[in-house]
């Protein structure tokens, strides 16, 4: 308890002493090593006792409450710790501690916040820390005894400066001018994070802004009579089990008076990113059984595309209603309790666990007819279309003959169209397809073979304004780009003529059945193509966005030598075509999540391209594949359940199994397994790494392409992914694995509630499956 305002401060040859009136003690300084001779109060705050030597045997800098000041340093190991109220300094339960690599904010021991999520902070990820301090210019982790600045987080300059974690559960640092106090910084941001911000499972929900959320109980819970700010379930009959690790319960629960009450969609638990699953692979009952035989254990939440399980114990916390989808089921472990039982109540807590919102009954069947709709319109304007461009053609001002009646500077060379039709043979050997058109290879008189490409998905333009597109491709020349040689504009036909690429596109060497890429050979690849793309986006200029990055438009030359094709084809659509052309490309799992927003693009979309082709190159196999599973659908957990067995193709989204293998640090297991025992787990991480980075969600956090291109040679440090900006890779990898399941027993759609009774109770386990017919963002940025 804090000491009263009669309390006496004594300074003894032992230390610091702190009593009241009454002579109770309430604190004092630990032993000393030897006798107290000075007490001496510095200019930077710290208070000090000095033996008769002038040598420290205390300090206050070392031994930090919840806040800490200029000059002073908080180490590795040693924590902040948040007051318990405004009115009462006792220690709370939320601590901010310096790690090695970071300084993270926890909970009941648990991360919630790492200093290096925000935006704002700057990371070496090169050097371990030794400790955390602030200055006049900002907050700063020191590595190599201060030599060097591992986390660095710059703010406006100040000679007063203070960094402190709030009674709220928020760090933040402030700055004073005189008697004005300034907030400089504050984590995190988004107060859902913070585990206790809606009281015991409250449901927290931002508002308007991430520092206004609203709280509420989750879908069969209420508030509880007790306190107001937690919550308990709906059915008096249950109430929420109670850890036997905490002083007031050390009771062993009866596993058969155990039930499971589901939360709602996208409902998840802030320890979620931060630890390990307690299992992985395993499914839902299994995880249940977990839980079920640990005390401890308060509640699940269970990851269906990888079937990791996790485990609440001993505390547990607020729930956080997430915008997207992560893929986790949360369940919350109820006990039944004899002496309410209630044939009603059951039923009512059954329905309200189980049943299907009334609203959904009446807005599903409504969305599905809207969406029938627009299918139609769009089919019938789609079949409408070649005959309106048609129309539009014959009525074009321009002539499509051999000549051109403008001279524009920087033309390639002009062929015609008889020419090129000699060359390719009437168009004979196709050797590729994409969405602009067919592309076939051919031979000029010099025997100089060429690649050929017919543009059949080009906007209604007119002709000058295609010629002085192909004139600014036409003077872009570099090693990693293939070169345009020429063009030609007659009868209706539009066709560019390309340098040809001996090897072929990357897709048919990667994923193919011929010799196996080499470690070192995929290297060059994939600095060739970093550069080709660090070229256009900072070296022409006027910057191209090429919009296609994928293994079908990077072409392979002799020696491997990479080269990207169809760059700057984008800008000869009009706006109409070039949406239509976007989803229908076929190339989905390489479109960045901005497409499907009102987010502009920008090179950063590239970025993401490049680091879903690069997982590809390290795995050797698409980034979405299937694989044969057999799985078991447990009936029920009574006495007459029985199961049966499926036969399922499981797709498996690799980059989501890249972020699990790095964060458990197995890079090797992601290389391509044909190149066993020829590629080092360093040589795999670092690839993994970048890949990481560059398919960050948002795109303000992808490297740009040349940082890309210094990381992939080893100029540059390889940044650390950041993972919260990863989470929705775990959202299309389930959605995309649930709907690609092909299953022989027939299932419903809905929702589940798994539950456990005792002998006087009919158990049940309602099982409905997730059979998904749609159209939505992740059909495009999502799996391919």
């Amino acid at each position: 308890m804090p000491i009263s305002n009669s309390g006496i401060m004594s300074l003894t040859a032992n230390g610091i002493v702190l009593s009241e009136q009454d002579g109770s003690l309430k604190w004092s300084t630990p032993r000393l090593q030897s006798s107290v001779s000075v007490l001496q109060l510095a200019e930077t705050g710290n208070l000090v006792l000095l033996d008769q030597y002038n040598e420290t045997l205390w300090e206050s800098f070392g031994n930090p409450t919840d806040t800490i000041v200029i000059g002073q340093k908080l180490k590795v190991g040693t924590l902040l710790s948040s007051g318990t109220s405004s009115d009462d300094l006792s220690t709370g339960s939320y601590a901010l501690a310096v790690t090695t690599s970071d300084a993270t904010l926890q909970w009941q021991a648990l991360t919630y916040w790492k200093l290096s999520m925000d935006t704002a902070a700057y990371t070496n990820p090169n050097y371990a820390v030794d400790y955390m301090a602030v200055n006049q210019t900002g907050l700063y982790l020191y590595g190599s005894n201060g030599s060097v600045v591992v986390v660095q987080l710059n703010l406006p300059p100040s000679n007063f400066r203070i960094a402190k974690l709030d009674i709220s559960g928020q760090f933040i640092v402030c700055s004073f001018t005189g008697a004005d106090q300034n907030l400089n910084f504050v984590g995190p941001v988004d107060e859902c994070r913070i585990p206790y911000i809606c009281g015991r499972l409250g449901l927290c929900t931002n508002g308007i802004s991430l520092n206004n959320p609203m709280c509420s109980c989750p879908s069969s819970f209420h508030g509880s009579s007790n306190n107001t700010t937690n919550c308990v379930p709906g059915n008096n009959s249950y109430s929420l089990a109670v850890s036997c690790k905490t002083a007031n319960n050390s009771n062993h629960m009866n596993p058969s008076s155990l039930s499971y009450i589901r939360l709602g969609y996208n409902v998840d638990y802030f320890a979620n990113d931060f630890t390990v699953p307690a299992k992985y692979g395993v499914n839902l009952s299994a995880c249940e059984d977990l839980c079920s035989g640990d005390c401890a254990c308060l509640g699940i939440f269970y990851d269906n595309s990888s079937g990791s399980c996790y485990v609440i114990e001993n505390e547990l916390g607020s729930v956080v209603l997430r915008t997207k989808s992560n893929g986790r089921l949360g369940f919350i472990k109820t006990i039944f309790l004899a002496s309410h039982t209630n044939l009603g109540s059951d039923k009512d807590f059954s329905n309200d666990a189980q049943g299907f919102p009334t609203a959904a009954v009446v807005l599903l069947p409504l969305s599905g007819l809207i969406l029938v709709i627009v299918i139609g319109i769009f089919l019938w304007r789609r079949s409408k279309l070649p005959k309106l461009v048609e129309e539009k053609s014959n009525h074009s001002t321009f002539p499509f003959s051999g000549d051109l009646e403008f001279s524009i500077p920087g033309l390639p060379l002009r062929f015609d169209y008889e020419e090129l039709e000699r060359a390719t043979e009437n168009f004979q050997t196709q050797i590729g397809t994409g969405g602009f058109g067919a592309v076939y290879k051919g031979m000029l008189p010099d025997k100089t073979f060429i690649a050929v490409k017919k543009i059949n998905n080009l906007g209604v333009r007119g002709k000058k304004d295609f010629c002085t597109e192909i004139a600014i491709i036409g003077n872009i020349h570099h090693v990693n780009l293939v070169k345009l040689k020429g063009y030609c504009v007659q009868r209706r036909q539009w066709l560019l003529v390309y340098e040809y690429m001996n090897r072929g596109s990357l897709d048919k060497t990667l994923f193919g059945n011929g010799p196996v890429l080499e470690w070192q050979e995929r290297v060059e690849i994939a600095v060739g193509v970093a550069r080709g793309l660090a070229y256009l986006h900072s070296g022409c200029e006027k910057k191209i966005i090429h919009c296609d990055v994928k293994p079908e438009n990077i072409l392979l030359h002799d020696n491997f030598q990479a080269k990207i094709s169809d760059f700057g084809l984008s800008k000869l659509l009009s706006p109409e075509q070039s949406s239509m052309f976007t989803t229908m490309r076929g190339t989905r799992g390489y479109l960045a999540p901005e497409w499907l927003t009102s987010s502009s693009i920008t090179d950063k979309t590239d970025v993401y391209s490049f680091g879903m082709v690069l997982l590809e190159i390290v795995s050797g196999r698409k980034n979405c594949s299937f694989r044969a599973q057999s799985h078991s659908l447990d009936e029920n957990h009574s006495a007459g359940g029985h199961s049966s067995s499926s036969s399922i193709q499981e797709l498996i989204y690799f980059p989501l199994y890249a972020l699990e293998m790095h964060e458990k640090g197995r890079y090797l297991e992601l290389a391509d397994p044909r190149l066993h025992g020829r590629v080092t787990n360093e040589e795999v991480e670092k690839f993994v790494l970048v890949a990481l980075c560059c398919v960050h969600e948002e795109p303000g956090l992808r490297p740009n392409m040349v940082s890309v291109v210094g990381m992939l040679e080893g100029n540059l440090p390889s940044s650390q992914p950041r993972i919260e900006s990863l989470n929705f890779l775990q959202f299309y990898g389930r959605r995309f694995t649930e709907a690609s399941m092909v299953e022989e027993t027939g299932v419903q759609d809905g929702v589940t509630l798994y539950q456990e009774s005792n002998a006087s109770h009919t158990s049940t386990k309602t099982v409905y499956g997730t059979r998904f017919s749609y159209v939505s963002s992740q059909q495009i940025s999502g799996p391919r």
